[in-house]
């Protein structure tokens, strides 16, 4: 009888790691992908605009098909107008500033300097957290937004090739992905709507399509124009944009699989191996041991932010159970009153 079960454990923990060595692979690949169509010589298409919304027009027609169409994935029930207005809309138009920031970031900074810069996104987090009353600021989150600041600063000191017009733009990546995670952490817990990925991309790429082809006409469809760039590669932007889809549901099925906590490990694994193969990769990354070190400490701080909201999340998970709990015999009891 054990040796079934110790079977069935084996063979859930390889598809764990699988999907977990899936999702690291997809993730470091399309952030090399996405640098090598933007500044490649060979592709030689600088428009990070309009590649940011082939992905997501890609992705509105790829998830219409599979949940409406073919029906195979589900689309979960409980979206309204009124949500859909005030918190997917702000979402949608967040989720197309950070990809569309951080994709311009690629022709001016190496992917392992943004990928340093990243670091900072907890620190950006918790302040608007604050600011919209979602966190509560104490001696200890100012200690490890400090020393995540600190990490950074240093990475940032040890940069040889630095483009400020590249550090800006990363910036406000940040701060729009930043906002993103603010708008659906209302939405989840101010509305109480809870989505999978799967969902999420389906009523959110539609929006971020829209509101990056609106700035797209004006700003770098000019430019194709009087370029000829509409002489374009559909092989390798098709697999661009395939490969953007396969990360989002690489990264659906390692949630679905495992917590909150692998998650967030994975995601620094991913970091690290981004920072460390796109050494090897570009020409234009030259990592210093001054960078390391800051990115290191960074790392660390971001390590002890990602543990402290796990302790609080699981904190929260057992005050709602127990309340569940009481509830129960009280609506028990009321029952068999009447």
């Amino acid at each position: 009888m054990a040796d079934p079960v110790k079977k069935n454990m084996l063979k859930e923990e390889i598809i764990t790691y699988a999907y977990l060595i899936l999702y690291i692979a997809l993730s470091s690949g399309q952030i090399f992908f996405n640098k090598w169509v933007l500044s490649s010589k060979e592709i030689n298409f600088p428009y990070p605009l309009g590649l940011t919304l082939l992905h997501m027009v890609f992705s509105s027609v790829l998830c219409f098909l599979l949940t409406k169409v073919f029906k195979i994935l589900k689309v979960e029930e409980g979206m309204t107008l009124e949500i859909y207005t005030t918190s997917v809309i702000p979402i949608g138009a967040m989720f197309a500033m950070t990809l569309w920031l951080g994709n311009t970031a690629y022709l001016y900074i190496s992917v392992a300097f943004a990928q340093m810069l990243k670091a900072i996104m907890p620190v950006a987090v918790f302040i608007l957290g604050v600011a919209a009353g979602l966190e509560v600021m104490s001696c200890r989150m100012l200690l490890i937004m400090s020393v995540i600041s600190f990490g950074v600063l240093v990475a940032s000191y040890g940069e040889i090739n630095i483009s400020w017009i590249g550090v800006v733009y990363q910036m406000g990546g940040v701060v729009g992905e930043s906002l993103r995670l603010i708008f659906m952490e209302i939405l989840v817990k101010r509305k109480g709507l809870k989505l999978n990925p799967i969902s999420i991309m389906y009523y959110v790429s539609p929006c971020s399509a829209l509101c990056l082809f609106i700035p797209w006409i004006f700003l770098e469809k000019p430019k194709m124009d009087a370029h000829g760039m509409w002489n374009l590669h559909p092989v390798v932007l098709t697999l661009n944009s395939l490969c953007t889809f396969a990360l989002n549901l690489s990264v659906f099925l390692v949630i679905s699989h495992t917590s909150a906590l692998t998650i967030r490990v994975a995601g620094v694994v991913k970091d690290w191996v981004v920072v460390l193969v796109s050494a090897l990769l570009f020409a234009d990354t030259k990592l210093t041991v001054i960078n390391l070190f800051g990115y290191g400490i960074a790392i660390a701080g971001v390590a002890a932010y990602n543990n402290h909201k796990l302790k609080r999340e699981a904190i929260r998970n057992i005050s709602d159970d127990s309340q569940a709990a009481l509830t129960i015999p009280t609506a028990t009891s009321s029952n068999l009153n009447r």
